[in-house]
């Protein structure tokens, strides 16, 4: 079964103290369905503007099915500009502009309503509501959420995680959203909203997985040097839905597996500016990538 990715698709101007790259590919869909196309076939749904350079878009029909994205005339593609701190760990919003998305109504073309695995990227939670939807039946759905949804529309968060399997929050806005600053204890309060399972991104300290039968811890990869941090988090979903997607079981072990699946396909992300290292590895340089986890964090 193939897996249908919702989100935004956006020109990034991105800012470290040693480099900056302005108007590059980027957005949570664009991140999450290139590292999900790794592991299975992967269509992806959102909208762009006219302005959206002819180049981009031949890389993603190259990689991903591209019947649910929209193009929208005379409009602007949704833009972030973001600045790090020098030691890459802090992240500062510069400038917003939602353009296309604004007024964005999502649709499902007929062909991918009966995709069984589902990830809804950062949106609108509203938005992601409504896209849930069209879809009849899916097998598993996960959704992700970030600050300014959970400032502005922290009700429309709390609906939305109780309609899907599995959340994917960092550890940032897990703490915002419940009020609580232990971790283990936010995910288990996401849990009683109504999903049956949690993941807390925590950046250079990985992740953990929280489900009502068990937690799982995963460090994350031990990288020499990080270029540019955007978009780690989504390559993670990417990761973590493309796996599970790929063979269609949803046992312990093939979660914890998913989990290690996520941070590998993070690690590759931070490598280099924007998708740039994403759309240049194979399958090879993963398995061997997630066989040197392993082997690492192994007793």
């Amino acid at each position: 079964m193939g897996l249908t990715v919702f989100g935004s698709l956006a020109l990034d101007t991105t800012r470290t103290p040693f480099r900056t790259e302005v108007e590059i590919m980027g957005g949570a869909a664009t991140y999450a369905s290139v590292a999900s196309r790794q592991f299975v076939e992967t269509e992806i749904v959102g909208v762009i503007g006219s302005d959206f350079p002819e180049k981009y878009l031949k890389i993603l029909r190259s990689k991903v099915g591209t019947a649910g994205l929209e193009m929208k005339s005379g409009k602007k593609t949704f833009r972030y500009d973001s600045s790090f701190n020098y030691d890459l760990s802090h992240r500062t919003t510069n400038k917003t502009e939602l353009n296309v998305i604004a007024e964005y109504e999502p649709l499902v073309p007929d062909q991918l309503k009966n995709s069984q695995y589902v990830y809804l990227a950062n949106n609108d939670p509203i938005q992601n509501i409504k896209m849930l939807k069209q879809f009849i039946n899916p097998k598993l759905v996960v959704c992700d959420t970030i600050e300014f949804w959970i400032q502005t529309m922290p009700d429309a968060v709390k609906k939305m995680f109780g309609m899907v399997h599995g959340v994917i929050i960092n550890d940032q806005e897990a703490r915002m959203l419940c009020g609580i600053s232990n971790l283990i204890k936010c995910a288990k309060e996401i849990l009683s909203w109504g999903p049956e399972f949690v993941i807390v991104k925590k950046g250079e300290n990985g992740s953990v997985l929280v489900r009502s039968d068990m937690i799982f811890v995963a460090p994350a990869y031990p990288l020499e040097e990080i270029v540019d941090p955007t978009g780690a988090g989504d390559s993670f979903a990417g990761g973590f839905m493309g796996h599970l997607a790929s063979i269609e079981n949803s046992c312990v072990k093939e979660f914890r597996s998913a989990v290690v699946y996520g941070n590998v396909m993070g690690s590759f992300a931070v490598e280099d500016f924007g998708l740039t290292r994403l759309l240049s590895i194979g399958n090879e340089e993963i398995i061997k990538r997630f066989h040197l986890y392993r082997t690492l964090t192994q007793l």
